[in-house]
Formats: C-alpha cells, structure tokens, sequence
C-alpha cells in the first residue's frame, strides 16, 4: 500500500471516529431536551393514545438511536398491525387511569420510546400501600373495595392484551416461515427479523413485569391491611386476586394463547381458582367465612 492511499484510510478512520463523538454529543444534549416533553403520553378518549409528533415520530426515532448506540437489535421493519394492537395493549396496562397514583407514567413512555433502558425493574410493591394509607376514606373497610375494583379493572383489560401478544406470536412464526423459504442465506434480512423479535420479546416481558407487579403491589397492600385494619370485606379482594394470579401465573410461562385469554372473557366467568389465604382463619359467622374461600 502506497503513503498517499494509507493516508487516506487513516483520515477516513478519523472522520467517522469525529462524526461518532459528533454524534454521542448530540445525543447527550437531545435527549433531556426531549425527555422533557416525555413527561407523559397524552390521552385521549377511553384512554386511548392521542396523536402526536413528538410522542409518535420524534421520541421513537430518537429513542431507536440510542438504543442502537447502546448495542441494541433495532429493526426497521414496518410493524405489522398486529403489532401495534400490542403495542397499544401494552401501553394502556402500564397507564390505566386507576393506577395513575401510584405507578410511573413519565417512566413509562421514556421506556417505551427507548431513551432510557427498563426503569420498571427497580420499582417496590410497596407505593400501592402507602398509596391506599394516604388516600382519605370514610371508612377503612373502603381500602379493601378499592383493591377488589382496582384488580377487577385490569382483569377486564388482561385478557385482551394476552389475545393481542398471541397474535404476535402467530406473526413472528410466520416471519421465520417466510425467513427460511424465501431469504435462507441473507444475512441482512435475518438481523431485521432478529431485531424485530427483540423488541416484541421486550415489550411481552415488559407487560409481564408490569401484571406481576401489579399483582404484588395488591397482594402486599392486602396482607398489611388485613393486620392494620381486619374486616371481611377483604373477602372480594382475595377473590379478584386469585383470578389476577391465574394470569399472572400463566404470563411467567408464556402461555398467552388458551381460552381464558378471549376477548370476550366476563368478570362472572369461571377462572380456576387459588387456594384462599383466609380458609384457616376463624369466623363467627358462617357466612363470612364463606365469603373468604
């Protein structure tokens, strides 16, 4: 290799060294600029995304950069619709107007945007509690109505979410099906499909995290009250619960496609049921200890 030639290599690699410094640089100064006005996602009618550049263009792409510079797959498939209904599933678990209080909005969307890395994985199941002591009831036995209905909303939304993940999945097989007739030997393609599996197991982890933390955060709350202010309403409470675990149970083993994840699912419908943690405790009245079991 001649001088003149070996120069020009050795400016090259100092060009795109000074164009990644240039662009690390950037970032760290765009980022809290838009972290800014990731505070929250807005909501429209039946808690619905509203459109907005900034939340549905900029933070995304934005967010895609950083995670690319964090070592992360990014895809830049087209997400199919099957995807976005999961996306927006997701998204409307992880902000549900009755856990407005007491769960992480602003997190949430600088998560979901990828500017930052999973902030979920940090949180404690205590701030539900601590939530319900500092909320002004009338009567203490309200707390316990307020667990029941607080997981009986997202027993209404639960199953839905699970219908739209196992439509992924359907999805995904698919994409491997026509991967491997079609694009057998084309590297690029398969890094595409890769990363678009990344982010979809990211965003079904993340769901997963977001329901058992849920279901700890009520669990935790119970069993404090239970202590601190006994009444057999904590019966309905225990009842919705165990029908929440189920789902939680069967999101830890991936199991998002079985019956029970039907849109149509309705609260009275029957769900296998867990053994009660009151069935051992001694009531007066045979009624109430009915009500616990």
């Amino acid at each position: 290799m001649n001088e003149p030639t070996a120069q020009v290599i050795k400016n090259a690699g100092k060009i795109r060294c000074v164009n990644r410094t240039r662009f690390k640089a950037m970032l760290t100064l765009l980022v809290p600029l838009l972290a800014l006005n990731a505070c929250a996602r807005p909501v429209g009618d039946f808690g619905r995304a509203e459109d907005s550049v900034i939340h549905d263009e900029i933070l995304p792409r934005v967010g895609a950069m950083v995670a690319n510079e964090r070592g992360e797959p990014v895809s830049r498939f087209i997400l199919t619709d099957e995807e976005k209904l999961m996306r927006n599933r997701v998204w409307r678990f992880l902000i549900a107007p009755h856990a407005n209080d007491w769960m992480f909005d602003a997190a949430v969307e600088l998560q979901r945007t990828r500017l930052t890395e999973p902030t979920d994985l940090s949180y404690t199941t205590d701030r539900y509690y601590t939530h319900l002591r500092l909320s002004d009831y009338n009567s203490t036995t309200t707390r316990y109505v307020t667990i029941a209905e607080d997981a009986r909303t997202d027993l209404k939304t639960v199953p839905g979410t699970f219908h739209a993940i196992c439509e992924v999945m359907e999805i995904e097989r698919r994409r491997t099906v026509a991967l491997k007739g079609l694009y057998p030997n084309n590297d690029a393609v398969r890094k595409e499909v890769r990363a678009r599996e990344f982010e979809n197991a990211n965003v079904i982890a993340w769901f997963t995290r977001a329901l058992d933390y849920r279901y700890k955060s009520y669990d935790v709350a119970l069993n404090r009250l239970l202590v601190e202010t006994p009444h057999q309403e904590a019966g309905l409470s225990n009842v919705a619960l165990n029908r929440l675990a189920v789902f939680v149970d069967r999101a830890k083993q991936g199991e998002f496609c079985d019956p029970f994840t039907d849109q149509t699912y309705k609260a009275h419908q029957e769900l296998p049921a867990l053994q009660s943690r009151y069935e051992n405790m001694d009531y007066n009245t045979p009624e109430e200890a009915v009500i616990l079991k």
